[in-house]
């Protein structure tokens, strides 16, 4: 039995910072259909648990709508929950693939 894996997206409006637990993988890709396209490719090869994205004004729609579109597990959560969740964790520093880290520590803590 292979080892759940959890994503975590920080999602901008030109790119996505993509995050794997436990085995530590950043991916970066383009925020448009081709790097959707690349994205789900990567992740249905590693049948995540849980994706979790942060509401990013509109620019998490197409993301969702790609991820759960291929039948991939995807939660949208409030950014204050994601804040929350990394005062709580001790995490005080926001970038983007900080960011990514995190949402992917909050996928696999609520998925316990």
């Amino acid at each position: 039995m292979e080892p759940k894996q959890w994503v975590g997206i920080d999602v901008s409006g030109k790119r996505l910072e993509v995050f794997v637990r436990p085995i530590q993988r950043m991916l970066k890709v383009a925020n448009s259909p081709a790097g959707l396209a690349t994205l789900v490719s990567e992740l249905l090869a590693i049948d995540p648990a849980l994706i979790v994205v942060e509401a990013t004004a509109n620019w998490h729609l197409a993301t969702v709508a790609a991820l759960s579109g291929a039948g991939l597990p995807v939660a949208v959560i409030n950014p204050r929950q994601a804040r929350n969740f990394a005062r709580a964790t001790g995490q005080l520093a926001k970038t983007d693939p900080i960011d990514a880290r995190l949402l992917a520590h909050f996928a696999e803590y609520t998925s316990v």
